[in-house]
């Protein structure tokens, strides 16, 4: 298998199509739900969740088969049926149109793979297995999420408006560097008082 570009996607306002709505594809839609994406299911049927996000408004549900002419306009489409046959005839048509496709659980008909995401704000560690093995992948983000604790969240939110600060200000070049290296040290962290919340993170065995 070729090595996997890891990049990150912003999909405000683009159109996703998610096929299927069981208990699978509910956790691929409430993935999506804060991107700010434009997510539309086609499925005969639909967990209590899946349509609940409807009655909201954060999804659009249509209970019935799924139709070719869905792809239209698509930027990438998810699907998690339960018919192997129907999976591979809309990887197929995705394929063919340019769309970015996921069949879950089926890395061969993968374009792109979805991470198991440690997030704290706008800090975002995605570690992925190219679907070989999603449970490593698992338990790799829960001892990620004990190292790098909540207090992240608001320290990266932090280094952001500094970071404006100094890249605004009048300071050389190499000031500004070793600035924003300082500012991104363990040390910084914990002068921060992300400690005495007990939000420290943990270090690295030794």
């Amino acid at each position: 298998m070729e090595r996997l570009f890891p990049i990150f996607v912003k999909l405000a306002g683009r159109a996703i199509l998610v096929v299927g709505a069981g208990k699978v594809a509910e956790g691929k839609i409430d993935g999506l739900l804060d991107t700010g994406a434009r997510i539309r299911v086609v499925a005969l049927e639909a967990t209590n969740r899946v349509q609940e996000w409807a009655r909201s408004g954060v999804i659009r549900l249509e209970r019935r088969a799924f139709a070719v002419s869905d792809l239209e306009g698509i930027f990438l489409v998810i699907v998690a049926t339960s018919s192997s046959s129907i999976n591979r005839a809309i990887f197929s048509e995705a394929e063919s149109r340019g769309i970015l496709c996921n069949v879950v659980d089926v890395p061969e008909l993968c374009d792109f793979f979805y991470p198991a995401v440690v997030r704290r704000g706008d800090l975002q560690i995605a570690i992925s297995t190219a679907g070989q093995s999603p449970s490593l992948a698992q338990n790799i983000r829960q001892k990620l999420e004990r190292q790098f604790g909540p207090g992240y969240g608001e320290w990266v939110a932090e280094l952001g408006a500094t970071r404006g600060e100094i890249l605004r200000s009048d300071l050389e070049p190499e000031q500004k560097r070793f600035l924003l290296q300082s500012l991104a040290s363990r040390e910084a962290f914990e002068a921060m008082g992300a400690g005495k919340r007990g939000q420290e993170p943990q270090g690295e065995a030794a």
